[in-house]
């Protein structure tokens, strides 16, 4: 009785560490104050609806879905083909490459952005957009190697082999055979490589410049000048969409299964 006691209570803890944070921001989100405050001084919507009123907000967010959207779709393009060669042959250094596919995991970002700002961006002048665009596909192609991985090790490879000796190329089969059986993978590599990149924060803050900021960073600068609970409404509303697609991801396709 005292051990299952003990349990409750320690999962009640661990229930108010995770949620407590995400409720405080959701209070003070529907405060009808001036001022970012909790508890709440009342309630109102209305810095929601202004959330859709500033015009940083919209620009910044507007940039930061073309980032989560082609960086995802680049990092996939480049990391379909590494996982399917990591996973069906024997690669000549395989274990290097490997290392080197997973370095923006390893590395902190705060370290990866200094980088890419020191030895790419201010030696060869590139544009703070095309730097951005950079930094993002590179933070997201080791989650497409991982995930697609992942999906190829549980497709048969005697499946391939079995429509080689049946006349179709390798090429073709590719991409009638080991593509659609790993569709899924693919997808659930294209969601969690789209919420990494929307809410990155350390590298971005390293590259972003005057006029072209991703939303977390957006959010950043506007507290700086503005207390208002517009910012509790916007962190809520992201926290909502985040939370939105996981939970379909793992609906629909058993998101778990490739993390």
């Amino acid at each position: 009785m005292t051990s299952r006691l003990l349990s409750y209570v320690t999962l009640t803890l661990v229930l108010i560490f995770l949620l407590g944070p995400f409720v405080i921001i959701v209070a003070a989100a529907l405060s009808g104050g001036e001022t970012l405050a909790f508890p709440p001084q009342g309630l109102s919507l209305k810095w929601v609806m202004k959330v859709f009123e500033v015009e940083s907000f919209r620009a910044s967010f507007a940039l930061s879905m073309f980032l989560a959207i082609f960086g995802t779709l680049a990092a996939l393009v480049l990391g379909v083909p590494v996982a399917y060669a990591a996973s069906r042959y024997r690669l000549p250094f395989g274990e290097t490459i490997r290392t080197i596919v997973s370095a923006p995991i390893i590395v902190p970002g705060i370290i990866v952005g200094l980088a890419l700002l020191r030895y790419l961006v201010i030696p060869l002048d590139v544009s703070v957009g095309v730097a951005l665009f950079i930094a993002h596909t590179a933070l997201i192609l080791p989650y497409a190697v991982r995930v697609v991985s992942a999906s190829l090790d549980n497709l048969r490879s005697d499946i391939e082999e079995a429509a080689v000796i049946l006349g179709s190329s390798r090429v073709a089969t590719f991409f009638r055979i080991v593509l659609p059986n790993i569709q899924s993978g693919i997808l659930a590599a294209f969601i969690l490589g789209f919420v990494t990149s929307f809410n990155q924060v350390p590298v971005s803050l390293f590259l972003s410049g005057p006029g072209v900021r991703t939303l977390p960073i957006d959010m950043i600068w506007y507290m700086e000048i503005t207390y208002d609970p517009s910012v509790a409404a916007l962190a809520a509303l992201l926290a909502f969409l985040s939370i939105s697609i996981v939970f379909l991801a793992e609906r629909f396709l058993g998101f778990s299964r490739y993390v």
